[in-house]
């Protein structure tokens, strides 16, 4: 509880600088602010306390995935110094959008109402849909906001009529109610629709196949680091909400159910994998890749009572790979009309180190060993095959072989071909941020107790 206020007030605080004309402090400030908020969240780790009638739970649960989401903010927000420089006008208004947005992230991991969690999840969506289209002047971005808004609306749609579903079989919006209620024999059939309604919703957000039909185009049009936000913050958030979703309300998950995920999740590696194979822009390349990533997500699903140490290691692995990732193609794509796979020849040559970093981040999102990415596809199938899904892990790979193919193509481009332009000096915060989070990723992969011993 603390931490959301404390980000409400951050956010605030952006707003006020800009009255007071401090754009120039705007981003350490900030900075230092979520360094403090992130001390607050660790501090809570070990309490389980719940406020205003049960509507925010603070729980280890909430408190890891929190810290998360707020680690990840602190890179974006670095990222903007350089991103909005030709903005300045405009930067406390991006960054007070994406303080906002960590609000809304860390409601949906904390709530124990579904009133809540809808409230979080509109404060993210809205966020979101600004940040897509906030490049006015670029009509890819206009489209980009325009999609990812009618898309998302319909999502926050589903997931409303389903939440109407379960509160009209239950009568309660308050989880621990409903956990309770779903225990009785005689459970009314709108129950199991509101549960599914609601997931359909999620797997919308999350971009899961074949629901993730949105996510190239709104991916591609909107700013680079708007699409870093989403490929990494925002799956992450959805993904996370999704299984404390379907754990806390009980949601008794049937055989059938299982089936379904397991069918989603192969189909998200698979489409995801060969569609990226086939794209030139690298953006495309990472939407259809999250996409992938989703499926191998979707697979903690089938053992909801034991798998939250490993979403929350898969998530970390994931995202810190993406956050370095995206911070070599600020870098590389700047001032240029596109993110194509040719402004990357021979950044091997002109910029070694940060050719070194993305090879690094493209290598831990293959699932290749010392990398996080690597352990943390091992402990997840480890579980998928003690749950009883053999076939899913084949399947996964597989699949994890394939997306070796693109990430290579890339990789190759870098190393291989011949330099087609002189590279200018590289800002110190994008050296920073993409070292640090590929370091991250490095040591979650040497110590990853660490990290799953967390939610044991």
């Amino acid at each position: 509880m603390n931490t959301l206020i404390a980000i409400i007030g951050l956010g605030v605080l952006c707003l006020l600088f800009e009255i007071f004309n401090l754009r120039k402090a705007i981003v350490p400030i900030t900075i230092l602010g979520l360094l403090g908020v992130l001390g607050l969240t660790i501090s809570e780790f070990n309490s389980t306390e719940s406020y205003y009638n049960n509507m925010i739970v603070v729980s280890k649960f909430s408190s890891t995935f929190s810290s998360l989401f707020i680690v990840l903010t602190i890179f974006l927000v670095a990222l903007g110094h350089n991103f909005y420089e030709n903005h300045q006008s405009k930067i406390s208004d991006y960054i007070a959008i994406k303080i906002f947005l960590l609000a809304g992230a860390v409601a949906m991991v904390s709530f124990g109402n579904l009133a809540m969690f809808f409230l979080g999840i509109e404060v993210l969506s809205i966020a979101l849909y600004i940040l897509a289209a906030s490049d006015r002047m670029n009509l890819k971005s206009n489209e980009a906001g325009m999609k990812y808004f009618l898309m998302g609306s319909f999502a926050s749609g589903i997931i409303l009529f389903g939440i109407c579903l379960i509160y009209g079989a239950m009568g309660s919006f308050d989880v621990t109610e409903i956990s309770e209620l779903s225990q009785s024999a005689e459970l009314p059939i709108w129950f199991p629709i509101g549960i599914v309604l609601v997931t359909i919703g999620m797997l919308f957000k999350v971009a899961a196949v074949p629901f993730h039909f949105w996510a190239p185009d709104v991916y591609e049009g909107s700013p680079a680091l708007t699409t870093a936000l989403m490929s990494t913050l925002a799956k992450v958030v959805a993904m996370a909400t999704l299984y404390k979703l379907l754990s806390v309300m009980n949601a008794d998950v049937s055989e059938s159910f299982k089936i379904i995920v397991v069918v989603i999740s192969m189909a998200s590696m698979t489409v995801g994998n060969i569609m990226a194979l086939r794209q030139t822009n690298v953006k495309r390349m990472l939407a259809f890749s999250g996409v992938s990533h989703a499926g191998f997500m979707l697979m903690t699903l089938l053992s909801l009572s034991t798998s939250a140490g490993s979403l929350l290691y898969y998530t970390s692995a994931y995202s810190l790979s993406g956050i370095a990732a995206f911070s070599v193609i600020l870098y590389v794509c700047k001032n240029r009309d596109n993110e194509d796979v040719v402004n990357f020849h021979g950044l091997g040559k002109t910029n070694p180190l940060l050719a070194a970093i993305l090879t690094a981040a493209l290598l831990s999102m293959a699932g290749i060993p010392i990398f996080a990415g690597f352990f943390a596809k091992l402990v997840l199938f480890n579980q998928t095959i003690q749950a009883g899904y053999l076939a899913l892990v084949i399947v996964a790979v597989v699949n994890s072989i394939i997306s070796v193919g693109y990430y290579f193509k890339l990789i190759l481009a870098m190393y291989t071909k011949e330099p087609n332009e002189e590279r200018k000096g590289t800002p110190v915060i994008i050296y920073a941020v993409a070292v640090i989070a590929i370091v991250l990723n490095i040591a979650l992969g040497l110590f990853p107790s660490f990290v799953l011993d967390l939610l044991a």
